[in-house]
């Protein structure tokens, strides 16, 4: 029977969803009609509450009198009931047990929608709140909706829902998100306990929620294409953003709500899943006017026919295409912005960005810093750059810090930084991912694609008023936002299509072409694109020429230089030094070639020659063979790289791929100790061979640089002090930093004038 319904939606789907189309690209060709009126703020010192009802004299016993009891501080405010034909004597019950009610008995149950229009219509205040019969109210909820009405964009004020069972899962809590997601909207509830004011929300509740009653008249209330249930209110929201309008959350309004205590009642649950499905469709139908998001929705509905049985709610929604018609094109005469801008602003970020009354830029930015990986203790190379940058810029800027963890325990380790940023939030990778996320996207990028990352950039770029979103690595690219006013930058520590293309084979050429796609795609919305070194910006103006004016290099490749001061003691001699966290790939890559390619040559010439591997992360990438060669000595993560800087005679750095600038160069530059690499290894730091590092790619030759530091030290020392004076002028973190903070308010002063 699945085979044969799979073959009914195969045969069926495919038409339905074509005289769909045809039918909404008909009603298209009709011109729009805008007809605005004039945008006015209510007046917010009283509220009409609204509560349709169908046969819940129950409820309306149970719950009302907190209803009565908040409204009851001010005489201008009324309570209405609208009956929707109700058998059980709610009307009679109203009339004998609460006479300050007005009752609003209507003949037939017109749904949710239906009744509320009508009591939103018979409303004789500016702000009308609706509740469902089912709601329990705290005594001083009406005040904060109606102060968060501030001025004439505000269409709706949501409440703060729990449950009347504390032990339910709080599946709605007022605090709602929508996004267009594989062609269909997908909703949902958040708790976010640090939300402490008005907040951006996707739509108002419509059984928990303020609107001003002149904006609901003129969107038309709830669309009654969404009977019996569901859908009206997300429908709604949509409607008032794509108006130009507001729709926020308020934390300080409480009320607590017996889920589904009326449609539960009276519904199955197989009815109100085919309800939604209907409706999802209707939704689209209905708002979506921008013709690609519609054509990815159509193709989705035959998918989902087809593969997961839903060929029923879009028969339903098909039936219903001449009502749906209509109410698109009332729609398409009410909006004043396009469907890509109404999905942005509900957003936190976008919503400061659009709406915030922003000074001329203030004297000390506000930062948001985003990092995918652990700053604390700096560790790798990029966590070198990130923890110098954070330590000067807090002297310059307010900094708040959001940084992606592997593992809880690494909070601790994040000590320090607390106490130099402004504050500091964390998000576990262990946490659910999104594994929803496109094909498409390269594995770096779908590694970090988190909701809960996005959700708290944007909450923080609302709560903490930030001037300039940074990002960092590329795989943080996906949370670039094209602001107006606001700041968007980011710091590539490499190319990452670059890093992949200079190792491409045949398993990594789909990566390669994934990865040039996204990255050039996503700096497209940057900014400020920081890169390490002028190979890095010539290989993105060579793909993308149009990036060159927001490219610069250096500003983000400091360490802090003083740090590091020259040994006194003589260096052990005959000592290399490999550095490097194991975590990234070219280390890895890099020290299995100097083991097996370059070494033995060393050792052919000095037997007690030996490594010292120094790094992270070695317990989880430690190879069989890294130990079993005679003068390998792993001596893993140290607490203090100047240690080991200090101590052997020299560093080598055998990277074979990547790109950027490799911080263990710039460390061993500044702790005086000579230094050899690869060309790319040492790429945008010395071309030159012995200038500051002696260069090498190939192993013989390699194995010979090294034997030419061990034997002539005063010609290494000379190299070293020049490449110490380089580290000093060039990548001095305090300079650096300063920069980069001008580079900010450059940018800055340019967007918002």
């Amino acid at each position: 029977m699945r085979f044969l319904r799979s073959i009914a939606a195969l045969l069926a789907a495919p038409p339905l969803a074509l005289a769909a189309a045809i039918a909404i690209f008909i009603s298209d060709l009709v011109p729009r009609r805008r007809k605005f009126q004039p945008e006015t703020r209510p007046r917010t010192d009283a509220a009409s509450i609204v509560i349709p009802n169908w046969n819940g004299r129950e409820l309306l016993a149970k719950y009302l009198p907190s209803v009565l009891d908040a409204a009851s501080g001010n005489p201008a405010n009324e309570v209405i009931v609208v009956d929707n034909g109700s058998e059980d004597g709610s009307a009679q019950f109203l009339r004998e047990q609460f006479p300050t009610v007005r009752v609003l008995a209507l003949e037939k149950n017109l749904g949710f929608g239906g009744g509320s229009n009508a009591g939103v219509a018979k409303a004789r205040n500016d702000i009308v709140v609706l509740l469902n019969s089912d709601m329990r109210v705290a005594p001083d909820f009406l005040a904060p909706l109606l102060e968060a009405f501030t001025n004439d964009k505000v269409f709706a004020v949501s409440c703060r829902i729990f449950f009347s069972d504390p032990e339910r899962r709080r599946e709605e809590t007022g605090l709602t998100e929508g996004r267009w997601h594989r062609g269909k909207l997908q909703v949902g509830h958040r708790i976010d306990e640090q939300i402490t004011g008005p907040f951006p929300c996707f739509y108002g509740g419509g059984g928990s929620c303020a609107f001003d009653r002149q904006k609901f008249l003129e969107l038309g209330g709830f669309d009654e294409i969404f009977a019996p249930f569901y859908y009206e209110d997300a429908d709604l929201g949509y409607l008032a953003w794509k108006r130009g309008w507001q729709v926020l959350y308020q934390p300080r309004s409480v009320v607590w709500h017996e889920h589904r205590g009326t449609i539960g009642r009276h519904f199955s649950d197989v009815r109100i899943a085919a309800v939604l499905g209907k409706n999802t469709l209707l939704f689209c139908w209905k708002n979506i006017h921008e013709w690609p998001r519609l054509a990815e929705h159509l193709a989705a509905v035959v998918t989902g026919a087809v593969l997961r049985g839903r060929l029923r709610g879009m028969w339903r929604a098909v039936i219903q295409l001449p009502g749906v018609l209509r109410s698109r094109r009332r729609a398409r005469g009410l909006a004043a912005i396009s469907d890509t801008e109404a999905f942005r602003r509900p957003l936190g970020g976008y919503f400061r960005d659009r709406f915030a009354d922003l000074a001329p830029v203030p004297q000390r930015l506000s930062v948001l810093f985003l990092s995918p990986y652990s700053i604390c203790p700096p560790v790798h190379g990029g966590g070198v750059f990130m923890y110098n940058t954070l330590r000067e810029l807090a002297r310059h800027c307010d900094v708040h810090v959001l940084v992606v963890l592997d593992r809880p325990e690494h909070r601790a380790a994040h000590a320090e930084l607390a106490e130099l940023v402004a504050s500091v939030e964390y998000v576990d990778r262990l946490a659910p991912r999104d594994h929803t996320v496109p094909y498409y996207l390269p594995h770096a990028v779908r590694d970090f694609a988190y909701p809960d990352v996005e959700w708290a950039v944007n909450r923080i770029v609302f709560t903490r008023e930030i001037d300039v979103l940074q990002l960092d690595y590329t795989n943080m690219a996906q949370y670039g936002r094209e602001y107006r006013r606001l700041v968007c930058a980011l710091f590539e520590h490499d190319i990452y299509f670059q890093s992949v293309g200079r190792r491409l084979t045949a398993k990594t050429a789909w990566e390669y072409l994934r990865a040039l796609r996204f990255e050039l795609r996503a700096l497209s919305k940057i900014d400020l694109i920081q890169v390490c070194t002028r190979a890095n910006r010539d290989c993105l103006v060579s793909f993308a020429p149009n990036l060159a004016p927001r490219i610069e290099t250096g500003s983000r490749t400091g360490i802090d230089v003083q740090r590091y001061s020259l040994p006194f003691a003589p260096r052990e001699p005959l000592t290399m030094l490999f550095l490097g966290s194991f975590r990234h790939a070219p280390n890895l890559e890099g020290f299995e070639w100097f083991r097996a390619r370059v070494l033995p040559c060393v050792r052919a010439r000095y037997p007690n020659a030996r490594v010292v591997v120094v790094g992270s992360e070695m317990e989880h990438h430690e190879h069989p063979d890294m130990t079993a060669h005679t003068g390998v000595e792993l001596r893993g993560f140290v607490p203090d790289v100047r240690e080991p800087l200090a101590r052997y005679a020299l560093l080598v750095c055998p990277v074979l791929s990547g790109s950027g600038i490799r911080v263990k160069l710039l460390e061993a530059f500044a702790a005086g100790i000579p230094s050899v690499s690869t060309r790319i290894g040492a790429e945008g730091i010395s071309a030159n061979d012995g200038e500051l590092c002696r260069l090498a790619d190939e192993g013989k030759a390699f194995a010979n640089a090294i034997i030419d530091v061990f034997e002539n030290p005063d010609g290494a020392e000379a190299m070293a002090q020049r490449a110490r004076k380089y580290v000093e002028n060039e990548h001095d973190s305090e300079k650096l930093t300063e920069k980069l903070v001008g580079n900010y308010r450059g940018v800055a002063e340019r967007k918002r004038s």
